[in-house]
C-alpha cells in the first residue's frame, strides 16, 4: 500500500512539474526532494548534493561533451556536399537510385556525429534540394531522411548510449559495439524500403541518371576518404583496444578539427559557435543527468524499484511479454519526450525489471534506442519532425505521415532483435575484458 501512494505520489508531483513547463532536470530533483522528504528520513539537501557531484564527476561522461562537440564541428564543414559526392555514384545502380544517398549518408554522419538532429540537418541539407532537382517524389525524399536520421541515436558514438551505459553503470564501448550490427540492419531495412518502392511505384521513378565511367566513380569517391578515416580513428581505436570512450572522443575532436581545417571551413567564428553549441547540448544533458541521479537515488530509500520487481516476479511474465508491454510504454512516452529524457527518467524503475527477468542490459540498450528512436519521429513532440518542418516547410501531420513507413520498420527491427539476439550481443562478447576500460 505505501509503495502504491508513493507511487502516485511521484507521478502526480512529476506531471505537475513538467506540467509547468519547468525544466526536465528540476523536475526530476523535484520529484526526488519530494520523495526523501516525505518517505525517508534522509536530509534531502545532503543527499543531493552528494548524489550530484559523484554523478556528475564521472570520467566516463567526459566523452559526452567531446562528441557532441566533434558532431558540432563536422556540422558546419561541408561534409553533406562531400558525402553526396562521394556518395551519388554508388548509390545511382541500386533500385531506387539516390534516394539511398539519404540512408547511407545518415549512417556514415551518424557515425561520426552521435546525434540525430546534428545527422537529419548536415545530410538533409545536401540531400534534399539535389534529390528534387532530379525528380524523386516528396514523400520519399523526406520519408527516407526522417527515418535514416534516426540512426543517430544508435550506430557510435550515440549520445544516447552514453547516458544509458552511465545510468546502469555499464561498459561505454561495449555498448558502442552492440549498436554497430542492428544500426547496420535498420538501415538495410530502410534501403529495402526505398528498393520496394522502386518495383512497386515505377510511374514515379526519375529519369536515369546519365552514364559515369568507373574511373570517374573511384575519383568521385576520394570525397568520402577524410570522414571514413575518421570513423576508422573513432570506433576502430574503441574496438581494437586502443582507446576508451573518452580518448577516442578526443581523438574524434582532434580529427573534425584536422577535416574541418583542410576543407577551408575552419575560421575562430565556426570553432567558437561549435564549441558553444556543444556546451549548451551538453549543459542540457549534464542537467537531465543529475536529476535522474538524484531520482534514482530517492527511489531507492523508499523501496518502491525493489516492489517494483517483486511484483513483476510474482506476475511470472515471459521476457517477451515484458519487452512488448515495454516497447508499447516507452512510444507513448516518446510521444511526449526526446530520447535522452525517456532513458533517464524511467532507469530507475525498469533497471531492476529487466535484470529480474534475466534480460541483457547490454541488449536492453540496443532495444531501449530502437523504441525511442520512434520518439523521434511521431508527434506530438517528435523531434526530428520540427528540424524537417523547418527545412521543408511542411506540415508537421505530412511529415507523420511520410515517416509513418519508418516507424513501422523500426517496431520490425524490435522483432528482429527479440527474434536473433545476438545481433547485439554477438559483437560486445567478442571484446576481451583487456579491452574494456
Amino acid at each position: 500500500m505505501t509503495e502504491a501512494y508513493a507511487t502516485v505520489v511521484f507521478l502526480f508531483v512529476l506531471f505537475t512539474l513538467l506540467g509547468s513547463s519547468i525544466w526536465i532536470g528540476l523536475a526530476l530533483m523535484g520529484v526526488a526532494w519530494v520523495g526523501l522528504e516525505l518517505f525517508t528520513t534522509r536530509p534531502a539537501g545532503d543527499a543531493m548534493i552528494t548524489t550530484i557531484w559523484t554523478s556528475s564527476s564521472s570520467w566516463t561522461l567526459t566523452a559526452l561533451p567531446l562528441f557532441i562537440w566533434m558532431g558540432e564541428i563536422l556540422y558546419r564543414t561541408r561534409l553533406s556536399q562531400d558525402m553526396f559526392r562521394g556518395l551519388a555514384p554508388w548509390m545511382r545502380w541500386l533500385p531506387g537510385g539516390l534516394l539511398h544517398t539519404n540512408i547511407a549518408g545518415c549512417t556514415i554522419f551518424a557515425a561520426v556525429s552521435g546525434s540525430s538532429a546534428a545527422t537529419l540537418t548536415t545530410v538533409g541539407k545536401m540531400s534534399i534540394p539535389e534529390l528534387r532537382k532530379r525528380g524523386y517524389p516528396e514523400y520519399m525524399i523526406i520519408g527516407t531522411l526522417a527515418g535514416a536520421a534516426t540512426l543517430g541515436l544508435m550506430i557510435p558514438p550515440s549520445l544516447t548510449l552514453i547516458v544509458y551505459g552511465v545510468s546502469i553503470n555499464e561498459s561505454i564501448i561495449k555498448l558502442f559495439m552492440a549498436g554497430i550490427i542492428p544500426g547496420l540492419v535498420l538501415a538495410s531495412l530502410f534501403m529495402s524500403y526505398i528498393a520496394v518502392w522502386h518495383f512497386v511505384k515505377p510511374d514515379q521513378r526519375p529519369p536515369p541518371e546519365p552514364p559515369m565511367s568507373f574511373g570517374t566513380m573511384l575519383a568521385e569517391s576520394r570525397f568520402l576518404i577524410p570522414v571514413l578515416m575518421l570513423v576508422f580513428a573513432v570506433i576502430g581505436s574503441m574496438y581494437f583496444g586502443w582507446a576508451s570512450a573518452t580518448e577516442a572522443a578526443a581523438v574524434g575532436v582532434l580529427g573534425s578539427l584536422t577535416l574541418a581545417l583542410f576543407q577551408g571551413s575552419l575560421s575562430f567564428n565556426t570553432f567558437l559557435e561549435s564549441l558553444m553549441g556543444a556546451t549548451r547540448t551538453s549543459a542540457m544533458i549534464a542537467l537531465i543527468l543529475m536529476g535522474a541521479a538524484f531520482l534514482s537515488l530517492s527511489m531507492g530509500f523508499t523501496g518502491l524499484p525493489r516492489a517494483l520487481a517483486a511484483w513483476i516476479d510474482q506476475m511470472n511474465l515471459s521476457p517477451i511479454v515484458l519487452i512488448a508491454a515495454l516497447t508499447v510504454f516507452y512510444i507513448i512516452l516518446g510521444m511526449f519526450l526526446d530520447g535522452i529524457s525517456s532513458v533517464v527518467l524511467t532507469m530507475a524503475i525498469v533497471e531492476p525489471m529487466i535484470r529480474q527477468a534475466g534480460i541483457d542490459v547490454i541488449w536492453f540498450g540496443i532495444f531501449i534506442v530502437v523504441v525511442v528512436e520512434m520518439a523521434q519521429v511521431t508527434p506530438p513532440i517528435g523531434f526530428n519532425l520540427f528540424v524537417l518542418q523547418g527545412m521543408t516547410k511542411h506540415e508537421i501531420s505530412y511529415i507523420s505521415k511520410v515517416a509513418l513507413p519508418m516507424v513501422g520498420l523500426m517496431l520490425l527491427m524490435v522483432v528482429i532483435l527479440v527474434a536473433f539476439p545476438e545481433l547485439a550481443t554477438w559483437l560486445p562478447d567478442k571484446i576481451s575484458a583487456s579491452q574494456v576500460r
